[in-house]
């Protein structure tokens, strides 16, 4: 045996003996002791993304889904009506609605099972597979078929409380990262109904931190949509945004909200609504001028984006009873109409209630129930039978838009006819002259980058790796292939060099296995006119390239934000987080913190320490945005529990301050500010500052001195409960609340605290002040370059930073939210100005580093 990396094995002289006594091998180092069990709580944090997708953005704005899909099955069921949803200002969110209320009593499964008493709401929160969607006992129809939902929400979170308005009383229980902190409550007396439950993702497992707004606003708006008449309150306590959705004609008004941005062709919405063998369904179309199909697909509220059979249930029947109503009244002359003919221009919208939905995988993106096909099919056939004749105008109208889709369609046929011959003409594969083509043929491997000519085009032909990429530099903006014809878009001279160099061609006769490139790479700078150049490109790609886009092929290139070089070796770094930690971990190297006795902390326990203090950090601002200041609050602490004050009362002139829920709620039944039977009503105190910790029947007619009393204003400050659960951490390290405050010292002390870092001896008053010390101590020897866009960089850094596939950062195109794919174009690419307007201005303040 040799040491030389490229020195060949020798060969055994019996392959067979070598194989079995290598698998003999093998076994004998497998055993029992290799297998462990693992409980639901441990599975479910080891593997999260077997649960939610991933621990991403996706995964982390998946726990809200999860909870609000509860409360939107109690609406389904007719047992709810309104639901609340709110981020709190340390980014944990409570979910509330008017329903039944998990049910609470003992349950005696659980409870022989486990041995001890476990109530129902304990078994929803922190066992797997316990639901009640199994059956048909408890919810006809439901998108939650695994029975995971709210327990895996549980399980990834910091804490979590659940509050059940359930039989005139309120019980309680809380968790910390799945696990109960005590048995079920029972508080004080209700007349309300319903559940809620609060959350803090835990960061220990998400890799962000922050929910974004649009992102719940447009899901929260959708279900509201299909869910009529459910009223849907969205609070954003960090900036004061939200809304309130509530529509009573449903997903007519969807459709008409779809079109907003679009000129419609009849003012009317097509809609149609029945049940037929416990399936329900409702539908709604209307058809506008533009040259696109809309179709967005549902089943018990989940965005169906893959179709399923009530999709092709809804083409056929379109396509054959618009077919035969223009055969009817003698409108076609010559001419085959096709669906897709019928469907240019088509907004619909198909919502349907199936009671055991026959999902294709976890992801719930196709139906496969064959039966529904022929429901639909029947359904819209009879229904757009009679509404034609009714309504011939109509009929008329979207009869003669097929004829010219049609028209438009032979149109581009030939058009792409033309460009095949012109490329057979020209020979050499008919590949555009301005195409720096690279030198491998081996497609899986090559890339094709899409860069703007007049500013990253020379640097990117500089820096590319011939080998395996090409560059192709387009001038100009192409044309807006939402609001242009298909024929229109390929006579565009940008649009033709594309599909040449790309070779897969487009629409319906797209073949993406023979395309030239597995990834093709829009690179553009990061100005308005970059910005606006890759909106068209992708505008282009959706429309006529969707097969790339859905194959995952389409890539949009992200230059990194900054370039750190320590001695010889260079790192790119993404964003501002990456970068904050990566100096904390720079920092950590060789330090130690000194504590005003005198004791050392280094290595994982260093490590640790700041961890916490990383996380507590945005409580405590958050806290302080309410004009609390830690300080002050820390005055409050329990001095058994060492907890801080969640609740905060106001009452008349009283200010009351209470740690837990049990606390609060023996104070109101003292002072006579609850009833203990229910029996009055419940008013909301106007101007409270947040209402989600109220738990009491607050009366208003309860008495001071033969005069009315004031109706309590309770506030819960969610993100105390992360700092009391950041101490426990410190706490468990040695160090108190006080340690994070500064303390009065005399100028001839020295610093409370010390970092220590080599040779070099940093004072520091307090812990918090700790993170701050060693990212600024990460600096020191290195050299941090941030960058604004790739125009601002030459070949050699646009080769480092964003071509080199070892350091580069690629953001991959997908549809996995089509309807909010569409919507954007729509409003950004379609006619009317309005929409666009109202875009600007909802969104010009969040601008960043705008370059014009």
């Amino acid at each position: 045996m040799t040491d030389e990396p490229n020195q060949p094995l020798p060969e055994p002289e019996n392959k067979d003996a070598a194989k079995q006594a290598e698998m003999a091998k093998a076994n004998s180092e497998y055993g029992a002791t290799d297998l462990e069990h693992l409980s639901d709580l441990e599975h479910v944090r080891e593997r999260p993304s077997m649960y939610i997708g991933d621990c991403g953005v996706r995964g982390f704005h998946h726990l809200v889904y999860e909870v609000v899909d509860n409360s939107i099955d109690e609406a389904m069921a007719e047992f709810a009506s309104a639901i609340t949803v709110t981020i709190h200002n340390d980014n944990s969110v409570t979910v509330e609605d008017d329903g039944r209320g998990i049910p609470v009593e003992r349950h005696p499964q659980l409870s022989e099972q486990i041995g001890r008493e476990v109530s129902t709401l304990e078994g929803v929160m922190t066992v797997l597979k316990f639901g009640g969607k199994f059956s048909k006992g408890a919810y006809q129809t439901s998108g939650g078929l695994h029975g995971v939902g709210v327990t895996v929400v549980n399980f990834l979170s910091e804490w979590c409380e659940v509050e059940v308005h359930r039989d005139g009383s309120i019980w309680q229980q809380e968790y910390q990262r799945g696990v109960p902190q005590g048995p079920i409550r029972k508080g004080g007396a209700t007349k309300k109904r319903g559940t809620k439950t609060s959350f803090k993702p835990d960061s220990q497992i998400f890799n962000v931190s922050k929910f974004n707004y649009d992102t719940l606003y447009k899901r929260l708006q959708e279900l509201a949509f299909l869910n009529r008449g459910v009223k849907i309150i969205f609070k954003d306590e960090r900036t004061d945004e939200g809304g309130e959705f509530q529509y009573e004609r449903g997903i007519i008004e969807y459709v008409e909200h779809l079109n907003r941005a679009s000129t419609a062709l009849h003012t009317e919405v097509i809609a149609l609504e029945g049940i037929s063998e416990e399936v329900g369904f409702d539908i709604a179309l209307q058809y506008t001028e533009e040259y696109t199909e809309n179709l967005h697909s549902f089943v018990n509220n989940i965005n169906t984006h893959e179709g399923g059979t009530h999709v092709s249930g809804f083409k056929t029947a379109l396509t054959r009873t618009l077919n035969n109503y223009a055969k009817k009244e003698g409108l076609l002359k010559d001419v085959s109409l096709s669906g897709d003919d019928f469907r240019e221009g088509l907004t619909a919208v198909i919502s349907l209630r199936v009671p055991n939905p026959q999902f294709e995988g976890q992801t719930k993106t196709k139906l496969g129930n064959s039966e529904v096909e022929g429901i639909v099919n029947s359904a819209v056939g009879d229904y757009l039978s009679k509404y034609l004749e009714e309504h011939p105008k109509i009929g008329k109208l979207i009869v003669r838009k097929a004829v010219l889709a049609n028209q438009a369609r032979e149109a581009a046929r030939k058009a792409r006819e033309m460009m095949r011959n012109r490329k057979n003409a020209l020979g050499g594969g008919g590949l555009p002259g301005k195409l720096r083509d690279c030198i491998s043929r081996d497609m899986e491997i090559c890339e094709l980058y899409l860069v703007e000519g007049d500013s990253a085009g020379g640097s990117a032909e500089g820096g590319r790796m011939r080998e395996f990429q090409a560059i192709l530099p387009l001038r100009g903006k192409i044309i807006n292939a939402y609001k242009a014809r298909e024929d229109k878009v390929l006579a565009n001279e940008e649009v033709q060099s594309m599909i040449q160099a790309i070779g897969a061609g487009i629409g319906e006769e797209q073949d993406i296995h023979k395309r030239r490139y597995n990834k093709v790479i829009i690179m553009t700078d990061a100005d308005v006119d970059g910005s606006h150049i890759r909106t068209l490109l992708l505008t282009f790609f959706y429309r006529q390239m969707y097969a790339l886009v859905a194959g995952g092929h389409v890539y949009v290139a992200q230059p990194p934000l900054f370039r750190v070089t320590r001695k010889k070796q260079v790192t790119y770094i993404q964003t501002e987080e990456e970068m904050k930690e990566r100096l904390l971990e720079h920092g950590l190297q060789d330090a130690s913190f000194i504590d005003e006795t005198g004791r050392e902390i280094v290595g994982v326990e260093m490590e640790k320490l700041c961890r916490s203090l990383a996380a507590l950090e945005e409580a405590v601002i958050a806290l302080e945005r309410r004009g609390i200041s830690l300080k002050i609050h820390a005055v409050r602490q329990d001095p058994v529990s060492g907890k801080l004050p969640v609740f905060h009362l106001v009452y008349g002139l009283t200010e009351e301050w209470f740690t837990t829920r049990k606390e609060l709620d023996a104070y109101l039944i003292e002072k006579g500010l609850v009833t203990e039977n229910g029996d009055e009503e419940e008013k909301p105190a106007e101007g409270e500052e947040s209402t989600e910790g109220e738990s009491p029947e607050a009366s208003d007619t309860a008495e001071t001195n033969g005069l009315p009393a004031e109706v309590p204003h309770i506030t819960e400050l969610h993100e105390v409960r992360t700092i009391n659960i950041q101490m426990d951490e410190l706490t468990a390290l040695g160090f108190d609340i006080q340690a994070l405050i500064p303390q009065e010292r005399t100028g001839l002390q020295d610093s409370r605290y010390k970092l220590r870092r080599g040779e070099s001896e940093t004072g520091i008053e307090d812990l918090r002040g700790l993170v701050g010390a060693i990212r600024s101590a990460g600096e020191k020897g290195q050299t941090i370059t941030r960058f604004k866009g790739l125009g601002e960089m030459n070949a050699e850094e646009l080769r480092e930073t964003t071509l080199d596939p070892s350091n580069r950062t690629l953001l991959q195109v997908t549809m996995e939210d089509l309807s909010a794919a569409d919507d954007m174009f729509r409003v950004l690419m379609g006619d009317k100005v309005e929409p666009r307007r109202e875009f600007i201005e909802k969104h010009a303040l969040d601008v960043r580093n705008l370059d014009v």
